[in-house]
């Protein structure tokens, strides 16, 4: 069996990670890419009250299932499928159900802190960070979180100031340093799109 490429895709909140990921998806064959997503390895949080999972710092390592995150890629990388969790952003903790992640060519790793971890740098191939400024940034946390998170406008504001952008500041954007490619504003980079996608066409020929 072929080793499949691990790619990782960081970047601060609204950087346009997912947007990068999707290009990526765009640009390959079907069935060729399977994706996680960081988000959905936060640590389950069912046995402690709603109003203390509102307290959890989300932006600090601490917060992710690290050991779990590792496991499944490392199961990814030999061919085997993987059951992902599905966290509920409305809840704040794990839904009982998860979802199938099968093995592919190409596995893509999305998140926020995916390079502050040694273990998990050490397993990827490609290393991307998006970089867009943090006013874009917050807009676009703003409107994510009002639309699909069912957030007030106060309360993400409120935890950006306190919580977001201090932990970006120690724990994501530090991880730049680790980047083979820095992609500014995200997938609108057209250019470094397409030699990302190119560089993992080659690795992928090479590979067969």
């Amino acid at each position: 069996m072929i080793r499949p490429l691990l790619i990782g895709i960081a970047g601060g909140t609204g950087s346009g990670k997912t947007s990068v990921t999707r290009a990526v998806l765009d640009a390959l064959p079907p069935q060729s890419v399977a994706v996680l997503e960081h988000d959905s390895y936060y640590k389950d949080q069912s046995h402690i009250s709603f109003e203390e999972r509102l307290d959890t710092n989300y932006d600090h390592p601490f917060a992710f299932d690290t050991p779990l995150l590792i496991q499944h890629l490392e199961r990814l990388v030999r061919g085997k499928d993987v059951d992902k969790p599905v966290y509920s952003f409305v809840h704040h903790t794990r839904l009982p159900e998860t979802q199938l992640v099968r093995s592919r060519p190409v596995v893509i790793l999305e998140g926020i802190l995916i390079l502050e971890d040694e273990r998990i740098r050490d397993l990827l191939d490609i290393k991307v960070y998006v970089d867009t400024d943090a006013d874009v940034r917050i807009i676009r946390r703003i409107i994510r979180d009002i639309q699909e998170r069912g957030r007030s406008l106060e309360s993400v504001v409120d935890q950006y100031l306190s919580v977001v952008r201090p932990m970006h500041m120690q724990f994501v954007e530090p991880t730049k340093r680790y980047a083979d490619i820095i992609i500014p504003e995200g997938a609108q980079n057209t250019v470094a799109i397409d030699i990302l996608v190119s560089k993992i066409r080659h690795l992928l020929d090479n590979s067969e």
